[in-house]
């Protein structure tokens, strides 16, 4: 696997490492339960890093020098692919002749990488987008920046280079397709799935105690990273609004924002709590570090909702995680958060970023326990649909079958 611009043993939630690091790290794990044997290339952000790390039973993390440690950052790693690359063709040379048999590519500057060495190495190459900047750019936050040509045309050779492509959802297929030229033929769906015996129910008054939290708040969390994106200003704004309309809520009301900056919101980190200051909403907002996920997972229990307000997820693992531990999800109706969530029978679903029409929400979810009541279980029953193991071995098909057709092209 090449996970180039953030390594798969970074802490989710801060950063470049999200939802694709959990990713990359939980299939490479449930692979190595099945007696496959993982290699992961990702680019070194510090020389303390040892070159290559025994990350878990059967996996291998390969911390690769590619540019300077600090300060590099996504925009500025295209300069460093040919580097990156011949470091990675170099560590496969060291190996017997037909090492690897597949070649798994994460994001389009993996992907550069990795159609070099697909065709070096004669095996072929399966890549998973996990973000695309054409739909990105079709649904950009306020003043969030657009992804640049540079990496739409890098993109666009990544699919058409190859053998297939994975899909998180129906909709990123159609989009690979529709925005991409993607060959129908070479589009697999394979759903990412989530730690079912990490992120389970709790009792509530146990998992509130766990993370600090009074018994009978009523708790509307925000878990991910904090950028324009994922639009957590949304849910500040919506809280505003009900406060100003029910502020019989704000003695019991905890509004928990668990993650760090990302992306363009590294440029003004403190501007999520210069907003909540602007909206009078110190007393109910607080911001947490990012978290194991062990603990997030008490996080998600501890909470009546867990809100989702992105402008567009490829997937949405926060949302099946919330899930997974009975609270239901209030999300934005886009990308793969539609397939997700089960309006209406695991959470709710809106089409819009509208302050008022969310605030509407939460208000219906806060005070309507049985509503609550029947989508959390809702949401344990949708959660079970997902299962990493699943994701595995659906993944195996993919690299048998693309194994199977390179060799028949061969022959």
């Amino acid at each position: 696997m090449i996970s180039l611009h953030t390594s798969p043993l970074d802490q989710p939630g801060t950063g470049d490492a999200g939802g694709m690091n959990v990713y990359v790290v939980e299939l490479a794990k449930r692979l190595a339960a099945r007696g496959i044997a993982v290699d992961i290339f990702t680019r070194a952000t510090s020389s303390r890093l040892a070159p290559v790390v025994p990350a878990f039973d059967g996996v291998t993390v390969h911390h690769v020098h590619a540019g300077p440690f600090e300060g590099l950052t996504k925009g500025e790693l295209p300069g460093q692919l040919c580097v990156f690359a011949r470091e990675v063709l170099r560590a496969e040379a060291a190996q017997p002749e037909g090492h690897y048999d597949v070649v798994h590519s994460h994001y389009w500057l993996s992907g550069q990488v990795g159609a070099l060495a697909r065709d070096r190495w004669g095996v072929p190459l399966v890549h998973t987008m996990h973000t695309m900047a054409k739909v990105k750019n079709d649904a950009l936050a306020v003043g969030d920046t657009p992804e640049p040509l540079a990496r739409i045309i890098g993109e666009e050779q990544v699919v058409e280079a190859a053998d297939v492509l994975v899909a998180n959802t129906d909709l990123e297929a159609k989009q690979l397709i529709n925005l991409y030229d993607a060959d129908p033929t070479r589009v697999r769906v394979v759903h990412p799935g989530v730690d079912l015996d990490v992120f389970r129910p709790h009792p509530v008054a146990e998992a509130r105690h766990s993370v600090g939290l009074p018994e009978d708040a009523l708790v509307v969390l925000f878990a991910g990273r904090i950028q324009p994106l994922k639009a957590p200003d949304v849910l500040l704004r919506a809280v505003a609004v009900l406060l100003e309309r029910r502020p019989d809520l704000r003695a019991r009301l905890v509004v928990p924002v668990v993650g760090g900056p990302s992306g363009t919101g590294l440029e003004h980190p403190e501007s999520l709590a210069q907003l909540a200051a602007e909206l009078g909403l110190d007393d109910v907002v607080r911001f947490v570090p990012p978290v194991e996920q062990v603990e997030l997972a008490r996080w998600c229990a501890a909470a009546d909702l867990v809100a989702v307000p992105s402008y567009n997820e490829s997937f949405g693992l926060v949302a099946v995680e919330a899930q997974a531990t009975g609270t239901p999800v209030l999300a934005a109706a886009v990308g793969g958060l539609t397939t997700v969530v089960r309006d209406g029978h695991s959470g709710l679903l809106l089409d819009t970023h509208e302050p008022d029409d969310w605030a509407h929400a939460i208000e219906r979810l806060l005070v309507d326990e049985p509503l609550r009541a029947r989508l959390s279980r809702g949401a344990l029953e949708q959660a079970r649909s997902f299962a990493w193991e699943t994701t595995a071995e659906h993944t195996l098909d993919v690299y048998e079958q693309a194994r199977r057709e390179l060799l028949r092209a061969v022959s």
